[in-house]
């Protein structure tokens, strides 16, 4: 939670939850937040994980084994969210909000082109963004009060063969954050649309542990590059030695306080004049089951989402200081945090997938959809969509930092 000295919080609140497959079930969690709280809905985020070992949390799930606990399993986790956002206005304090990027190669690209159609796991022909924004909060005193872990990788290494309920390997890496620092770790999950572990689809809970720490070791590793709190090398002084020496120095400094927030919606066109049998033609290799999930999830997508020719794609802006947070549903390709970063390199850009709803889609390059990439036929958005939310997205940090 962030609380400006003047003016309403900012409320972010991240879950080891999967994905949000009905607008309802988000609804059902976030507005009794919103409303108990008197929040702008605006300056309210709430950021799944995006584990694929989570608990289900779409009510059209009721008729499955153990479906009736879903609905109340959604109201815990709505008042859940109360009271941790209760608390933390109660206990907000001045503090500081800096930054460092560190690299780890956990993530690699998911998009491999098979002989006769492409296939979701590790190329290791292509790169993939190994980028780890690390926010670092401290008190007055310069006590470590909270780690923010801003990653981009599908956190499926757990699959079929797994019966556990498993944050994957986002546990493990808190845990070795915690361990270290002795605050808490919260991590955000990046634009991971075609970011996953090279390692994955296991059963062998060991293997999300490997990569969670692994993570983690990155993050801790970051953080010791920070300098001291509200501080920053600057150049103060050339010693003449043998050879003229470049004396840099941790010098006080004030951070930005401004902050503002913005709710895009960007218009991107649909996929609508596919009709939903002709969608279940392409997923005529699935199993039946797999099929029937498909095509449940596409109408859904389409209640939700707009069944005519386009639909409107909520994106959140936010200016905390020199940091801009962009969060929206769906699940975009790296280019979205990519060509945002190289555009604002003077800020820290946090981006976020699986964040409120609606629009739970893919959002892939342009080219993918010549290749007819999973990603590109099984999204109800057409080519162009993506770059159509870093335009929009680019343009509405530059209008917030001006």
């Amino acid at each position: 939670m962030f609380a400006p000295h003047q003016g309403e919080p900012f409320v972010l609140v991240a879950a080891d939850l999967g994905w949000w497959q009905r607008a309802a079930d988000e609804r059902r969690v976030r507005e009794p937040l919103l409303k108990r709280l008197q929040l702008n809905p605006t300056r309210v985020l709430f950021n799944l994980s995006h584990t694929h070992a989570g608990p289900s949390i779409c009510a059209d799930d009721a008729d499955k084994p153990g479906g009736a606990l879903i609905e109340p399993y959604l109201d815990a986790v709505g008042i859940a969210a109360i009271e941790a956002t209760s608390e933390a206005l109660a206990a907000a304090v001045d503090a500081t909000l800096e930054w460092t990027v560190g690299r780890s190669g956990l993530a690699a690209n998911r998009d491999l082109a098979g002989e006769k159609r492409h296939l979701v796991g590790f190329n290791p022909d292509e790169p993939a963004d190994d980028t780890v924004l690390v926010g670092r909060i401290t008190d007055g005193a310069g006590d470590h009060l909270i780690t923010i872990v801003n990653y981009a990788c599908h956190p499926t290494t757990l699959a079929w063969e797994n019966t556990l309920i498993s944050p994957d390997y986002v546990g493990s890496l808190r845990t070795t954050v915690e361990e270290a620092t002795g605050a808490p770790c919260v991590f955000l999950q990046g634009a991971s649309g075609e970011l996953a572990p090279r390692e994955q689809y296991v059963s062998d809970t060991d293997v999300p542990e490997r990569h969670g720490r692994a993570l983690g070791h990155a993050v801790l590793a970051a953080l010791e590059t920070l300098p001291p709190p509200r501080t920053e090398l600057r150049f103060t002084e050339i010693v003449e030695s043998g050879a003229p020496l470049a004396i840099w120095s941790n010098t006080s400094r004030l951070p930005p306080t401004v902050a503002d927030a913005t709710l895009l919606e960007v218009p991107v066109d649909l996929r609508s004049d596919d009709s939903l049998e002709e969608i279940a033609q392409l997923w005529e290799p699935l199993s039946e089951g797999a099929a029937t999930e498909r095509l449940n999830r596409a109408r859904r997508l389409r209640d939700d989402y707009g069944g005519s020719h386009s639909a409107a794609h909520p994106i959140w802006i936010w200016r905390l200081g020199d940091t801009a947070v962009v969060a929206h549903p769906g699940e975009a390709y790296s280019l979205l945090q990519r060509g945002l970063r190289q555009r604002h390199p003077n800020l820290a850009v946090v981006v976020m997938n699986v964040t409120n709803s609606p629009g739970s889609v893919y959002f892939p390059p342009r080219d993918l959809y010549a290749e007819n990439a999973y990603s590109a036929w099984q999204t109800l958005v057409r080519q162009g969509s993506l770059e159509k939310l870093i335009e929009a997205a680019d343009n509405a940090i530059t209008n917030l930092f001006d």
